[in-house]
């Protein structure tokens, strides 16, 4: 019996590192001797895998879902905003969303949303994480266990990249990278770019070669402490150090001034929608993972409408940029792109005239990466206070985004001395009206 976790037989067929110091002394004569190797079912695994990319839109603070995705036009829970129709005969999302009306077609709408979390680091936690928390354990987010999965350690560009243009107002300053990795651990914490943390490049007197000397030492020495002290301190430095390098020698992918000016002015002149830019192009290079924060403007506890009236038509230009750029350049079918928040909004309006947290029932939007499209999922009751039917949880969306990259959602993590965790707890199902 292979014991969770461990390699499988087949597995063996396919060594990654034999493979390419092979492939790197044959020589392009040689190359047409591999032919058969594309049909060995391990191989074409891994490398679908590898192809596999994530675009994720945070939308901190936590839209309504009545001005977005589930509008409930004339009833006491609808804002002033109507619906309109779409590319999906019977579906409707709000008017304030024009433009993905015409893409209905691309996306996946999910309705049914039910989580437990109503307040917002809590929320984000849940949502980011997969599962409730387990006291004393720091599970990883997304982005992490997509690195670790998808990623490799050995390229310049960062496995997981977080574009946050407000890092130190919103929920996300509350954690560290090293919190964001949980126990799989500095290598597969986010690269943070946005806010502050924007300034990348060398320094004006450092030559080239003083730099290559200076950094092979170092890495000599790092090496040679962390081997013989089995370190793990000495290990986070080391995978800090190779991060940075690598972030170097990518800083221009970084550089906002240096996109395509059309683009800049479709996308529009918001740091949101920049920096959704650059997770196309990002993505487009081969990052793994890419998470797109947008502040904390969403949480709309005053002035629900006249601020979701401002928010609402930049987030539709927006992904009707991204997903149809996507589309065009052929990446689309090997992208998967989320937009979501913590949780949703009250059917009802408070004494500020806002709406207040709510996880009762909300919506959600993915697509891509091979998933089917234009498909809504579950809905709501006549005012949107409850699911009308099944409803679905963040195990259940996990579940559902792993099965998509081809990511075993029920595989152990491989952790010494400690419990048991899985990928997603409790084996829960996928949303599987959205997988192919």
């Amino acid at each position: 019996m292979i014991p969770p976790g461990s390699c499988t037989p087949d597995e063996h067929v396919l060594h990654r590192r034999l493979f390419l110091k092979g492939l790197a002394a044959s020589g392009a004569a040689a190359v047409t001797s591999f032919a058969g190797l594309f049909t060995n079912p391990v191989f074409a695994q891994a490398a679908e895998r590898a192809q596999k990319k994530v675009i994720l839109l945070w939308l901190c603070g936590a839209p309504s879902q009545f001005e977005t995705w589930d509008p409930k036009p004339g009833r006491p829970s609808s804002g002033p905003f109507g619906s309109i129709p779409t590319s999906v005969p019977g579906v409707h999302f709000s008017s304030l969303m024009p433009r993905c009306a015409t893409i209905a077609h691309q996306l996946n709408i999910v309705r049914c949303m039910h989580t437990k979390q109503s307040e917002h680091l809590q929320g984000i936690n849940l949502l980011t994480r997969g599962n409730p928390d387990r006291a004393g354990f720091t599970r990883p987010t997304l982005g992490a266990a997509v690195s670790a999965a998808l990623g490799h350690l050995d390229t310049a560009l960062p496995n997981f990249i977080l574009l946050d243009p407000n890092p130190e107002g919103n929920e996300f300053k509350e954690y560290k990278a090293s919190d964001l990795a949980g126990w799989l651990g500095p290598g597969h914490a986010p690269v943070r770019l946005g806010g502050s943390y924007t300034q990348l490049g060398r320094a004006a007197d450092a030559l080239s070669d003083d730099r290559e000397s200076r950094d092979a030492l170092r890495r000599f020495f790092a090496r040679k402490y962390e081997n013989e002290r089995q370190s793990r301190t000495a290990a986070a430095q080391n995978a800090a150090f190779e991060k940075v390098k690598g972030l170097m020698a990518s800083a221009d992918l970084f550089d906002l001034a240096k996109l395509p000016e059309k683009d800049r002015a479709r996308y529009g002149p918001g740091t949101f929608g920049l920096h959704t830019l650059m997770a196309r192009d990002l993505v487009a290079k081969g990052a793994p993972f890419v998470m797109v924060a947008n502040g904390m403007p969403w949480d709309n506890h005053v002035f629900q409408h006249e601020i979701h009236q401002m928010l609402v038509p930049e987030l539709d230009r927006i992904l009707h940029c991204l997903i149809t750029d996507l589309e065009d350049r052929g990446m689309l079918d090997h992208t998967l792109v989320i937009a979501m928040g913590e949780f949703g909004r009250t059917p009802w309006i408070n004494a500020s005239r806002g709406r207040d947290h709510y996880p009762n029932a909300w919506s959600m939007m993915m697509t891509g990466c091979g998933l089917k499209r234009g498909v809504v999922v579950g809905g709501t009751d006549a005012d949107g206070v409850d699911p009308d039917g099944r409803s679905f949880n963040e195990q259940n969306l996990f579940a559902t985004i792993f099965t998509a990259l081809g990511i075993d959602p029920y595989a152990e993590y491989e952790l010494p001395g400690m419990p048991t965790f899985h990928r997603v707890e409790d084996r829960a199902e996928p949303i599987r009206e959205v997988l192919a």
